[in-house]
């Protein structure tokens, strides 16, 4: 009996703690009430927001942004470069796409292609600009982006520059395409500038690396004029 009343009275202090806890709990609610409350609301109002921003402004943003690239590309394709650039007249251009739906997919894209456009088109100076705010991370878009960076700095007889985006453009040793390009031209740029070694070195690359690309074939002869005979 005496075992089963000191169970009795652990469990009624037990209770009596838990009791006591949670009175303890709602007395601090119900101080707290005000700012927790504000707190949980602000919280959802972030939440709402931006579900709401990505579902019913962003996607539908996205998707226009898109419809529109879709038209100035296909300009940009068959070489209507001033139509890709400024629209139409019906259909916008990159340039316009950039403004107009900034921070979407398809306006960063357009950097990249107003910056192709411009080169082709020999304004440089606008080329350099828009290429440099193309952000190509993680694509193998920026290879490309970089080596016309390169170009358009050459053009503006900006050598120094023109040599180090040539190599980042040839940081992608799979690429048998467009690595071997920009190895040629970072060579001819070193050797512009006096510096033979390093122009080997690109030279060596695309003999040894690339000796099935179409700058491969005669790339001896680049070598044999540094006096590089094997």
């Amino acid at each position: 009996m005496a075992n089963k009343a000191r169970t009795q009275v652990g469990a009624q202090a037990t209770k009596s703690k838990e009791v006591s806890a949670l009175d303890k709990l709602q007395l601090f609610y119900e101080n707290k009430k005000k700012p927790i409350n504000t707190a949980t609301t602000i919280i959802l109002l972030i939440v709402v927001a931006a579900f709401a921003y990505i579902k019913l402004y962003k996607a539908p943003r996205e998707e226009k942004a898109a419809t529109a690239l879709s038209y100035a590309q296909r300009y940009f394709q068959i070489d209507s470069l001033n139509i890709a650039l400024n629209g139409d007249g019906q259909h916008i251009g990159f340039t316009k796409i950039e403004s107009k739906y900034s921070g979407t997919k398809a306006a960063n894209l357009c950097h990249y292609y107003a910056g192709l456009t411009y080169l082709h088109t020999g304004d440089y100076n606008n080329a350099v600009k828009q290429l440099k705010d193309f952000d190509g991370k993680g694509t193998m878009l920026q290879y490309a982006a970089w080596g016309a960076l390169g170009d358009a700095y050459m053009e503006t007889n900006n050598t120094a520059k023109g040599i180090e985006f040539y190599e980042k453009a040839i940081g992608d040793k799979n690429d048998a395409i467009l690595t071997p390009v920009y190895l040629m031209r970072a060579g001819i740029a070193y050797e512009m500038t006096n510096k033979p070694d390093d122009a080997k070195k690109a030279y060596k690359r695309i003999r040894d690396e690339y000796p099935q690309s179409y700058e491969g074939r005669d790339i001896d002869k680049y070598l044999a004029h540094l006096g590089d005979i094997e």
